[in-house]
């Protein structure tokens, strides 16, 4: 057969085979088109496979794909069933790419009863991972590779986000165990990548730690004029020393006046674990002052907008304003507390550790401490307030 053989080839009222060699042959259908197809026996069957239409597949190419078929079938592989699972295959990765998964993950993560996270830390990662997607995105999750996944995590360290791409590292290797876990990927490049980043320099929160300049910041926070959430917000965080974003989303439904506590819900801790706060006097005095203002909201600290919280950088603002921009942030707070109550020695570093929840490497002794040290730790707020105030008036004008 050749090609002119197979170009003057006209068609007839129904189809018809005009025969090459070795089962191959074109077909013409009644409309003219042609296409070629190979007949073979697999394991005593009939069988009949196609390589594609003519003059797109030419007589050359279309011997080269019948001389592979065969070959195949000589080594016990039906040409035909071997077309079909590469197909499921290009299917199965075009459906499970890496932001595909990563989206799944997430999702799961969101909804997963005791262990959920919360609606910041959720779309905090969904920003992180987009991070990456122009360079992995798209690709098969089971097909991403070390070299792959560190080009992605340079670019991001390149532009000088070094802890952005560490902490990148660590939740792409979440994912992609999760993507192991479901039958979707062999393999995990991402901790053998943990050496290959620049360890990024610790940046520690301003804070005021020295008692005289602490007196003077909390009397200029007496003596703010603005938004009267801010301002109360910011006199709490000094108190209860919380983390900004629980104190700015306090609800007056986790507030016990009768028992001075105020619960954070698991899914608003860090920890993902319910924390209960002591309140001093000077608290529950700073929340209640908040009734008249905030009656119409469900938080004690809401925004212009009653149905949402204060905004997350209200209170850094606020004491920017002061003149405290690079001297004092919202976290701050927290490091000024531990500072100072660490050095009066008055109690226990553990307590202190539990009152700023921190989370105890030690997984016994972390189970331990979540009931331990209650008592104290009311002394100890009750203890921080009073010190705080007795600051407030030291060398007062």
């Amino acid at each position: 057969m050749t090609f002119k053989e197979i170009e003057a080839a006209l068609p007839r009222w129904k189809p018809w085979k005009l025969p090459d060699e070795r089962g191959l042959y074109p077909q013409i259908s009644p409309n003219g088109s042609k296409r070629w197809h190979l007949r073979y026996s697999f394991q005593g069957e009939k069988k009949k496979i196609s390589f594609g239409p003519f003059p797109d597949v030419s007589l050359k190419s279309a011997r080269a794909k019948r001389d592979e078929a065969r070959a195949l079938v000589a080594d016990g592989v039906d040409p035909l069933q071997k077309r079909r699972d590469q197909k499921l295959e290009a299917q199965f990765a075009a459906e499970h790419t890496f932001a595909s998964v990563a989206r799944e993950f997430n999702a799961k993560r969101a909804n997963d009863g005791d262990k959920t996270i919360s609606d910041a830390t959720r779309k905090k990662n969904e920003w992180l991972l987009s991070l990456v997607e122009p360079k992995i995105g798209r690709l098969p999750v089971r097909e991403i590779t070390a070299p792959m996944l560190l080009a992605a995590l340079n670019d991001i360290q390149d532009s000088g986000r070094r802890e952005t791409a560490r902490r990148l590292r660590s939740l792409v290797g979440r994912v992609l165990n999760y993507a192991i876990a479901t039958g979707r990927a062999g393999n995990n490049p991402a901790p053998a990548l943990r050496g290959a980043l620049t360890t990024p320099s610790v940046r520690h929160h301003p804070a005021v730690i020295e008692p005289k300049a602490l007196g003077e910041l909390l009397r200029a926070i007496d003596g703010h004029s603005g938004f009267p959430s801010t301002n109360a917000a910011m006199k709490l965080s000094a108190h209860l020393f919380q983390r900004p974003g629980e104190i700015r989303t306090m609800k007056w439904a986790d507030v016990d006046f009768d028992a001075a506590i105020w619960t954070i819900p698991a899914g608003k801790t860090k920890m993902r674990r319910e924390h209960r706060v002591p309140l001093s006097r000077q608290a529950i005095s700073i929340i209640r002052s908040m009734k008249d203002v905030a009656a119409y909201s469900e938080y004690v600290f809401p925004s212009f907008n009653p149905k949402k919280p204060l905004s997350e950088n209200a209170v850094t603002g606020a004491l920017k304003r002061m003149g405290y921009g690079g001297i004092m942030t919202a976290h701050g707070f927290r490091t000024t507390a531990s500072s100072l109550l660490n050095e009066s020695n008055e109690f226990h570093p553990d307590a202190i550790e539990r009152a700023l929840a921190h989370q105890d490497s030690n997984a016994v002794r972390a189970v331990y401490n979540r009931t331990q040290y209650w008592d104290e730790r009311v002394r100890m707020m009750q203890w921080w307030s009073d010190k705080i105030d007795s600051l407030k008036q030291m060398n007062a004008v």
